[in-house]
């Protein structure tokens, strides 16, 4: 085997190329020899393959062949200007901080050259994307070659769990909802790729509505609702949640691990609910709905909970809710009597309505979820009133409503809705 040793091998005078071998021939590159490459490489099958940049680009740039770049929109979009076109160039593009859905970052073309067969920018707006593109000819231009997301290279784990009952809602998430005391048991705990967080609700019972008094011309007031927490929604699957679903709740992270789930009762005439309870990482309890003012004893204002019960007939307020005070706000105070009507219970959105000269005031509203697929209205306050009239309507089971209110002479109020906890999160 012959062997030459030379530091360089330059092309004759005027002749500019310098070719290696003849057709068919093989040269071998033994094992350990680097090879370094610091101008331009033609048909090395290297079409499609970019030298990623290790700065993050924050603002408008323009690309050079050949290279890759990290782009952080998190402060907002911007333009990345394409390099000239020549057949075989590449760039390539990664979404650094998972904003290209916030902060869309546009591809502006480089004079005439196409993108995707197109004489029109493009953008990058998925979350977490990463392209790469190659310039192929004046017909296509620019043309994607490979896309794909950070979680194709992730091992999703998802939570898995029993308790209450469990239906599948939007495809990809589970529910249980629990009408009854029961335990949420976590057996696996997935992950940040997967899922490892649960939204939740926990309705507390509602309070019963004041009797009316049996030898005087007063009304009971409305019960209050029973307190309403909800977390955000973004654990699974954005649905629409109540206004109470703001920050700073948020969902709760899972262990491996059982989760006592306790479901308030309704109060009876002239009494308070009783606490639900969602025993997770956090424990979340929603206070019961506070008891309407009664009629017939000395609890004039209702009785303070979630929500707050309304006055009796007698001039003055009705009972404070949101006691004891959670953040975002669990309930509303009731409303307050006149004359011979009484006030509303507070519901979950709204106070309870003052009573007017010849008219109660109206529970306050309750609040709206889909939590489970279903947009569902509950914790409303009971509805004030007159004098005269009859006993109040007992209220659905797990609506948390407060009971309405009683009537001269004598009659009983509304016994509130018992409580409800839903549980929400992605299994697949």
């Amino acid at each position: 085997m012959s062997e030459i040793k030379v530091n360089k091998i330059s092309p004759r005078t005027a002749c500019g190329t310098t070719t290696l071998g003849d057709s068919g021939d093989t040269f071998t590159i033994p094992s350990g020899v680097t090879i370094t490459n610091n101008g331009t490489a033609n048909g090395f099958g290297a079409t499609g393959a970019v030298n990623w940049q290790t700065t993050v680009k924050t603002g408008t740039f323009t690309a050079t062949a050949g290279e890759g770049y990290f782009v952080d929109t998190t402060s907002g979009g911007f333009n990345i200007n394409l390099p000239a076109g020549t057949a075989g160039a590449v760039v390539g593009f990664k979404d650094y901080a998972n904003t290209f859905d916030t902060g869309n970052v546009t591809l502006v073309q480089n004079g005439s050259d196409k993108i995707g067969g197109e004489t029109i920018n493009a953008k990058l707006k998925i979350e977490g994307q990463a392209v790469t593109l190659v310039f192929i000819d004046s017909t296509k231009g620019w043309l994607v070659t490979d896309s794909g997301l950070q979680s194709d290279a992730s091992q999703e784990e998802f939570i898995t769990a029993t308790g209450g009952t469990i239906t599948t809602v939007c495809t990809n998430f589970k529910v249980h909802t629990f009408t009854g005391p029961g335990t949420f048991c976590v057996s696996a705990a997935g992950n940040s790729a997967g899922s490892n967080t649960v939204d939740y609700l926990v309705v507390a019972g509602g309070g019963g509505g004041g009797d009316g008094a049996g030898s005087s011309t007063n009304a009971g007031g409305g019960g209050g609702a029973g307190g309403y927490r909800e977390s955000p929604g973004t654990a699974s699957g954005s649905y629409t949640v109540s206004p109470l679903g703001t920050s700073p709740a948020a969902a709760l992270p899972v262990a491996v691990a059982g989760y006592p789930v306790t479901i308030g009762a309704g109060g009876s005439t002239n009494t308070s609910g009783s606490n639900s309870v969602f025993a997770g990482t956090t424990t979340i309890t929603s206070a019961a709905g506070g008891g309407g003012g009664s009629g017939s004893t000395a609890s004039l204002t209702g009785h303070t909970g979630g929500s707050g019960g309304g006055a009796n007939t007698n001039p003055g307020p009705g009972a404070a809710g949101n006691t004891p005070p959670v953040n975002p706000s669990q309930g509303n105070p009731g409303g307050s009597g006149l004359g011979c009507t009484s006030g509303g219970g507070g519901g979950a959105t709204t106070a309870g309505g003052d009573a007017a000269p010849g008219s109660g005031g109206s529970g306050g509203t309750g609040a709206t979820s889909s939590i489970n697929g279903t947009p569902t209205t509950r914790a409303a306050g009971g509805d004030g009133g007159p004098t005269s009239g009859p006993a109040g309507t007992p209220q659905p089971a797990n609506s948390g409503n407060g009971g309405p209110r009683g009537g001269h002479p004598g009659a009983a109020g509304g016994t509130g809705g018992s409580g409800i906890v839903i549980i929400r999160y992605r299994f697949q």
